[in-house]
């Protein structure tokens, strides 16, 4: 057999293998309207498109995460990505007219993707930049988690088997990765967790490197320090994870 053919035979069917474990899914674009008084919103993410019940549990996990973070007024009911994004302008002009002259441009910047997909798992990573005024806007990372076979979101008590056993090896690792002294306390450098004691962060997620942690701004340094992030080996908490990755 031609050697180039063979390799592309190969090349093929691992690039077969690997879709035959992933969901299909196809861009999801939003924009505000162009005009003087508008804020400047995009949203970027994708809808899986298989039909099927685990499709249906994502594409609603990620449109509810959208408008949550566009939504300006809670008491008002949203149940679409548009009706969010005129709930912002709203919010926008509603300030706009009790402060004419003080008041910026309003701007919000969404984007989705997919961080690590398996046969068991998907996790999902969710970026979005918001300025509503101020001296500066703020980013937020949001990482999603779904248990493929069970067509559920997960919880992060729900990717461990020992939790504190994690909690605490995390926290052995954090403090090496952030030159924090084992024997002091985890603000013991100028951090602010909470009660000066070390938690996971809300949001964890797998990636093909490990498993990562992100602190949002404000979670537990200021402004100033940015988000804080770690990845954790599969190789080093294997034994920790209540999900298989191989």
């Amino acid at each position: 057999m031609n050697i180039k053919l063979a390799i592309l035979i190969v090349i093929l069917l691992a690039f077969g293998c690997k879709k035959k474990d992933e969901l299909s899914y196809k861009p999801l674009s939003f924009k505000s309207e162009k005009c003087a008084d508008c804020p400047k919103v995009i949203v970027d993410i994708f809808e899986f498109n298989d039909g099927n019940e685990l499709a249906k549990v994502v594409n609603s996990a990620l449109k509810k995460e959208v408008i949550n973070q566009l939504i300006y007024d809670d008491e008002i009911k949203v149940s679409s990505i548009e009706e969010a994004i005129s709930s912002f302008k709203n919010g926008y002009l509603e300030l706009k007219k009790m402060y004419p002259d003080e008041t910026l441009g309003w701007e919000a910047d969404i984007k989705g993707s997919v961080l690590y997909e398996n046969v068991d798992v998907l996790s999902i990573k969710l970026e979005t930049y918001i300025f509503t005024g101020g001296a500066h806007g703020y980013s937020v990372t949001r990482l999603l988690n779904f248990d493929k076979k069970k067509n559920i979101a997960l919880e992060n008590w729900e990717l461990f088997n020992d939790p504190e056993g994690f909690k605490h090896f995390a926290e052995l690792k954090f403090k090496i990765q952030e030159d924090i002294p084992q024997n002091g306390t985890i603000n013991s450098t100028g951090l602010m967790f909470e009660n000066d004691e070390f938690y996971l962060p809300n949001n964890i997620g797998f990636t093909k490197n490990g498993l990562q942690l992100i602190y949002n701004q404000y979670e537990v340094a200021s402004y100033a320090d940015g988000p804080m992030s770690i990845t954790l080996p599969y190789a080093e908490i294997r034994n920790y994870l209540a999900v298989e990755i191989k």
